[in-house]
């Protein structure tokens, strides 16, 4: 029984072995000695006017997440419009309820100002 597992334990101590052998191998041929200049970001030759860590509002995560969560949703319509023939009125009501779901979600959403961008 636990001779199943040792495939699954080699290839775990191999992983940590590599990433702890990536990570000593960054510290020893990294920048040891970094200054103002090397520590800029770089793009385009653009001197950068502005810090490169930004704060960025809540929002803007709460509107990227929505737009995955219903992204991903709206892939769920192409397997049901394959095989509707098959699924009959079963499938035609299932998607309504389905379709019902995501309307209720998006109109509390919109209710609680989860879509306002100011």
């Amino acid at each position: 029984m636990l001779s199943d597992y040792a495939p699954l334990v080699i290839y775990a101590v191999i992983v940590v072995g590599v990433v702890g052998l990536l990570i000593t191998l960054s510290n020893l041929l990294g920048p040891q000695k970094p200054y103002k200049s090397k520590l800029l970001p770089y793009e385009s030759g653009i001197v950068p006017v502005d810090p490169a860590r930004k704060r960025y509002s809540v929002r803007f995560y709460l509107t990227a997440m929505l737009f995955i969560i219903f992204d991903v949703e709206a892939v769920f319509f192409y397997p049901w419009a394959v095989v509707l023939r098959q699924l009959r009125w079963y499938g035609v009501i299932e998607m309504l309820v389905f379709i019902g779901i995501l309307l209720v979600a998006l109109v509390h959403i919109w209710r609680k100002g989860g879509l306002e961008w100011e």
